[in-house]
Order: structure tokens, then sequence, then C-alpha cells
């Protein structure tokens, strides 16, 4: 769902901003590429991201959801997540989501300061976020919050400060992420001027391990590099990806992974919806991936979960032996002190947390 309030400074995805005029020519369009799977395919997990996908009306989300229902049928018990701004989540827009099936709702906050939220160019407020919150408790079992730190101006009292905040309020699920600065944002332009200073590695670090120390003390487990939840309330839809299974993808810059094939959407929403409209595919890459290449990134992903992956099982499930394979740059992690290694298990060590990135490159050789 590309459409949004705005665009915030640092955010890099496919959004539309003030493109409203546009929406209920994409929820055709969208409707057209759920049809093209020509038979109903069932999921376990569903997940409507953004974008801001509450920024629809009442009757877009209803249309897009009875598409949904017809050509993707949700198995029982299944995992139902909607992306939301705060500032959507009126007690009718939460019926609404309830009333669809929507199991856990993920709200993009990013912070509880309002001199924070100024600086990442969000237009919510701390009173805003705790009366969505309150709302979603009421009808739906799972509420997640994402949080930034490392903002421009931000200490790391003021982080810890947003951090026992979020834990103190009715929520399941935690996810927390260091400020980028990717190229083709304001955000990246601004710093490359001067004119936008981040706070420095030190207390971006000291920030992460804040948020290792006092978010598992309100009884949510961390389970992924960014992730935290109370038990029975992980990500589902996530797991998936990390655990590489496939998945379908619908919209513009959306990818799927079905049937050993990667297909990327054009990113562009205009052109996404012109090609679907004149009946041709929305696809712009797409690649056939070979096991060797599905291996190393299942490995890859698999590390960044806290209980980490068993390279055994993946040799088993796709005959590609990866500690073979990828020896010559898994050794020197593991001679680094930044993985443990247990028969064929791997799982990231407290030093490893800090350097999953260089973890995880390992693995993909």
């Amino acid at each position: 769902m590309p459409f949004c309030r705005q665009r915030c400074g640092y955010c890099n995805f496919s959004v539309l901003a003030g493109r409203d005029d546009l929406t209920d020519a994409f929820v055709d369009a969208i409707t057209n590429e759920l049809e093209a799977l020509n038979t109903p395919r069932p999921i376990d997990t569903l997940f409507i991201g953004g974008g801001t996908p509450t920024h629809l009306t009442g009757d877009q989300l209803e249309k897009l959801f009875d598409a949904i229902d017809r050509w993707l049928p949700r198995a029982d018990g299944a995992e139902t997540s909607v992306e939301a701004n705060p500032e959507d989540l009126s007690a009718e827009m939460v019926s609404r989501l309830a009333d669809r099936g929507v199991t856990r709702v993920s709200m993009g906050v990013q912070s509880f300061d309002d001199r924070k939220l100024k600086a990442l160019e969000r237009t919510h407020s701390r009173e805003t976020i705790t009366k969505a919150v309150g709302l979603c408790a009421q009808r739906i079992a799972n509420i997640s919050l994402d949080l930034i730190f490392g903002a421009p101006g931000e200490s790391a009292a003021d982080w810890r400060q947003d951090l026992r905040i979020a834990t103190s309020l009715p929520i399941q699920h935690l996810s927390t992420y260091a400020l980028t600065y990717e190229k083709g944002t304001s955000f990246w332009t601004k710093r490359f001027h001067g004119d936008l200073t981040g706070v420095g590695e030190e207390t971006e670090l000291e920030m992460y391990q804040d948020a290792l120390w006092i978010v598992p003390h309100s009884g949510m487990k961390h389970y992924e590099i960014s992730s935290f939840a109370f038990d029975g309330f992980r990500c589902r839809h996530n797991l998936a990806y990390w655990e590489g299974r496939g998945w379908f993808a619908f919209g513009p810059g959306a990818a799927k992974f079905v049937d050993g094939r990667r297909e990327v959407n054009h990113r562009s929403t205009t052109n996404y919806i012109r090609r679907v409209q004149n009946g041709q595919s929305p696809v712009a890459e797409s690649e056939a991936i070979t096991l060797e290449q599905y291996a190393c990134e299942r490995a890859a992903f698999g590390i960044r979960m806290i209980d980490g992956i068993d390279l055994g099982v993946v040799h088993e499930e796709t005959g590609v032996d990866v500690e073979l394979l990828r020896g010559d740059s898994i050794q020197p992690i593991i001679a680094a002190g930044w993985v443990q290694k247990c028969a064929r298990h791997y799982r990231l060590t407290e030093k490893g947390i800090f350097m999953a990135d260089s973890v995880a490159s390992a693995f993909l050789g």
C-alpha cells in the first residue's frame, strides 16, 4: 500500500504522498493482480504493509479484503497483520480491521518524544499513540510498535525513556531500528551537505544495548536482531521470510518468492497501475534462484534469529552443505567469537549480535 499522509525524510520505500486521487485505481489494479492467480492459493499468514494501508478509505479496504478473501483464503488460525498510522486508528477503523480478521496491528510510531517526532518529520504525538494502542487493545490480540533510535539530537537518556514508555503499554511486540540514511532520501541529502548530523557510533551502540537490557525486563523476549515479543506473539509472517519459506507479493515494489523464482514488481505506483490496467505483467525483475543461493540465503537470514539456524536441516532439505560451501568464511567468525557452533547448529553470541551483518555476509560468501 504505497499511500501516506506525507513522506518522512528517512523513508526509502515506494511511497506516494498527496496522491489520494490514485487510490481507487490502485485498489482496482491490485485486485486485477490478485485475479491473475487464476485459482485461489491458501495462505498461513497475510501482511498488508506500506506506505500506510490504513490511509485507504473504509470502502477501499473492504474491496481489498474481498479480493484477498477470494484469491488468498486464509487458513484457520492464520496471522493477519496490517501496518497502521496511529492517526488513522479511530474506533471505526479498528473495528473494521478486526471484523475482517486482522489479528495483528503494527504501528511505526518511532518515538513518544514530540521533539524527536518532529525531527523525524512525523506528525503524530505521544497522546495519539497511546490512544491508538488503547483502541486496538480492545479488539486486536497482537499490537506491535516500531521505534527508531539514533535520531538527530537524541541522547541515550531520551531513548531509554522511549523504551520505558513503549514497554508500559499493552503491546505484545516491539521492533527497534537504528536510523539509517538511505541514498535518495532527503535525510541523506541533508547529511551529505552537513545540514543534518546523526549520533555517533558509540552512542548508537549504547542505545542498542539499552534495548537489549530494558525490553526483556518487560517480559518480551529478544528473538531476532531487531525484534522482541511475548511468548506466542512473534511475527509469524517475518519468521516465514527468515526461515526461507515461499511467499506471494502484490503491489508496487513487491517482491515474491514462489517455486524457486524471485520476482519484483515495478516500484513506481503509476507505472504499476498503468501496466496492470493494460493487461501487462507488473513484474520488473525476475530471477531463478539456485538451490545453492537458496541454502546460503536461508543461513544468512536464519542466523539473525536469536535461536540460530541448523545447517544440518538446511542440508537435508536442499542437498546443499553450506558448512562445506562457505567454510572459509564461516571459520573466521567462529574464531572471532561472533558465532557459537553446537553440532551443526549455529547461533550468534552476545558479541556476535552486534556484528550480525558481517556474520550474515559470511554465510552468503
